[in-house]
């Protein structure tokens, strides 16, 4: 018996049901491609500002890890879908890299193949003393650890490399806020530094370095000195006077600030008269001229109060008696004394009080806990 022929009908059913199919198997291959490569798959509340870091010894693994433990990623498994669509297991870079809403997978994969990182914002101030802590603070914020930065700036090759000396190497590190990847290696921070550092020294800093007798590291030596000596940028011009005076004029700058510096270890915060005989080209009050080397990091400011110091007769100062934190300048030594005498015996007044109020307030202390709980006779 002869099969029945197909209608007309069947067959527009048939391509109708073959057409739904494609369709919907279209579909469903755009929502995928969407969703892999095209949609927004940063979270919405991005944590940690979205920095992830990838170092140098990451491992594509570690790289994955690290997105999707960061929580940045919205959905992370279309992430893997599109790392490993486009190859990225062989070709990203390490780096500090920061992530926003709006970027797709295929935005975060180029990121990472192409090392479009997020550059780091580095600070450091006058309160930096010394190249130990500075390593600490690069190896805080940046890949490097604080021991490879310490290996490379307290190397004295590295310093004779750039025309410095170990001991006046701290005065190439100019106070400011770089913008660094956080990649760069010791060697190439170092680098980058001393450009900044020529680049400070402008041909009038140092024509006005050169006018005063000075290098441009003897600058740097005076400014961690007046740095240390006030907080107020309208003193540091005057102080930087008072110490060019006493340079001219061969007198030991009998700077406490150097002397703070060698027995810094010690967790001295007062000068005693022990410490003025320690035998270091740092006591200014044993040897003339500059220490070897700055004491501290100074600040710009400082350097340009030593640059433009105010020409005056003063040759001493010390701290006011109203404990303001300013200070009274002399021409005389015996005026000198005068406002130094002020100074102790408002100081020890101040002591005097404060030993007042420490013995009130134990008495109220004792009183307040011998209280009796309730009446006598209760």
């Amino acid at each position: 018996m002869a099969k029945p022929r197909k209608t007309k009908k069947h067959w527009k059913i048939s391509i109708g049901i073959v057409m739904i199919i494609l369709a919907i198997g279209a579909a469903l291959m755009g929502l995928n491609y969407y969703g892999t490569f095209l949609y927004d798959n940063i979270n919405e509340v991005i944590p940690g500002r979205g920095i992830v870091e990838v170092s140098k010894n990451a491992t594509y693994e570690d790289l994955c890890n690290a997105m999707i433990e960061s929580g940045v990623l919205d959905n992370p498994k279309t992430f893997l879908r599109a790392a490993k669509y486009y190859k990225l297991k062989d070709n990203f870079k390490p780096g500090c890299y920061r992530f926003v809403r709006g970027m797709n997978n295929k935005a975060i994969v180029r990121t990472f193949a192409c090392g479009w990182q997020e550059p780091v914002q580095l600070t450091f101030n006058s309160h930096v003393r010394s190249l130990e802590r500075l390593s600490g603070i690069l190896g805080e914020k940046l890949e490097a650890d604080s021991a490879a930065f310490a290996k490379v700036l307290l190397d004295p090759q590295t310093a004779r490399a750039y025309g410095f000396q170990k001991e006046t190497f701290l005065s190439m590190f100019i106070p400011n806020t770089y913008e660094v990847y956080w990649t760069i290696t010791p060697d190439n921070f170092v680098s980058r530094m001393y450009k900044e550092w020529e680049a400070f020294w402008t041909e009038e800093r140092t024509q006005k370095a050169e006018a005063m007798g000075l290098s441009k590291t003897d600058v740097s030596t005076l400014a961690s000195i007046v740095v240390e000596e006030t907080r107020f940028a309208d003193e540091m011009p005057i102080i930087a006077g008072v110490y060019i005076n006493r340079l001219h004029k061969r007198i030991p700058l009998q700077a406490d600030p150097t002397v703070k510096f060698l027995v810094r270890e010690e967790g001295v915060t007062r000068i005693l008269n022990r410490h003025l005989k320690i035998d270091s080209p740092y006591n200014t009050y044993r040897y003339r001229g500059l220490p070897p080397g700055p004491i501290t990091m100074p600040s710009i400011t400082a350097i340009d109060a030593v640059l433009n110091y105010t020409r005056h007769h003063f040759y001493y100062f010390c701290a006011r008696a109203s404990f303001d934190g300013r200070h009274e300048f002399a021409s005389s030594y015996n005026d000198h004394v005068k406002y130094a005498n002020a100074y102790h015996a408002a100081y020890k007044e101040w002591e005097r009080e404060r030993a007042e109020a420490q013995a009130v307030a134990a008495l109220e202390t004792v009183a307040v806990n011998t209280e009796p709980t309730s009446a006598p006779g209760a």
